[in-house]
């Protein structure tokens, strides 16, 4: 990138990239707002193609049930919040260890719906804790453990823990914005929060994305959409690949790659209590 700006051509050391592209730099406003017209294009292109590599990036790993040391799921469906500690550990850990306490800060669990519900509220009043706010915001949309239906602080609760950089408050908002939940129905909303939730590990909303992809007739994208939580350990995407290969509009060397990376992640998160607490709880 020049040291000149590319309104004015002036060199300076103290220019400022456009934040879109950071292709070209300006002097300051004026000179952005004056090439804008010649550049608008080009920076357009450029800041769709740098969104797209992370859009489309692997997430990073994710971390180890504090418990029993093996890798946390990518499957939110195989973890849960302690709403004592606020650790995340493995449903193996937590349903098949003694229930009576927190395996890990030996809490007695809530005995009744008033507990429990005290307990998220405590957790989000002293420690801002955003899964906290995404369980309660659910006992609120689906009017569970005594509390009557409210979309509304639903919806609240899930925003909230989405400005705390919570997946899971993403994925809630996106979803309370394509079906109205709470507040106004807006698709490009919707989209905009399955993104950054995707981006930062949320196989629901990155399965949702290829679907939405798939919808809209791109399918190369979706099938990078599927590709990636099937690499995560995912299985209706999987299942999508599965099929996607049988109508030939997956290479047999793509699939087999995604394949043996879907069985050694979910090799590595693997355990027999994890096994029988899924049986249990009758979830894949």
């Amino acid at each position: 990138m020049s040291d000149q700006c590319a309104s004015c051509g002036k060199a300076d050391a103290n220019l400022k990239a456009c934040k879109a592209c950071k292709l070209v730099k300006y002097c300051g406003v004026e000179c952005q707002v004056a090439h804008r017209p010649a550049h608008k294009k080009a920076c357009r292109e450029k800041a769709k193609e740098l969104f797209d590599m992370q859009l489309f990036a692997l997430p990073q790993k994710r971390k180890d049930c504090p418990i029993c040391m093996i890798t946390l799921s990518f499957d939110d469906a195989h973890s849960v919040h302690m709403n004592c500690c606020g650790k995340k550990i493995c449903i193996g850990c937590r349903y098949c260890l003694p229930r009576e306490h927190c395996p890990f800060c030996n809490t007695v669990h809530p005995r009744t719906d008033e507990e429990l519900i005290k307990r998220l509220s405590e957790r989000i009043d002293k420690y801002n804790d955003p899964d906290a706010m995404v369980l309660l915001g659910g006992c609120y949309q689906r009017g569970q453990h005594g509390l009557q239906v409210d979309d509304s602080k639903a919806f609240e609760l899930y925003q909230r823990a989405s400005e705390l950089g919570s997946a899971s408050g993403h994925s809630h908002v996106a979803y309370s914005y394509g079906n109205g939940n709470g507040t106004k129905i807006d698709q490009k909303k919707k989209i905009h929060h399955t993104q950054i939730a995707a981006m930062m590990g949320n196989m629901i909303a990155r399965h949702n994305l290829g679907h939405y992809e798939f919808e809209n007739r791109n399918l190369l994208r979706a099938t990078k959409h599927y590709m990636i939580a099937a690499k995560c350990g995912y299985k209706s995407s999987l299942n999508v690949m599965k099929e996607y290969f049988r109508l030939g509009f997956v290479k047999k060397e793509d699939f087999e790659k995604t394949l043996r990376d879907y069985q050694a992640i979910c090799e590595e998160s693997k355990s027999e209590q994890r096994d029988r607490a899924a049986v249990i709880l009758g979830i894949d």
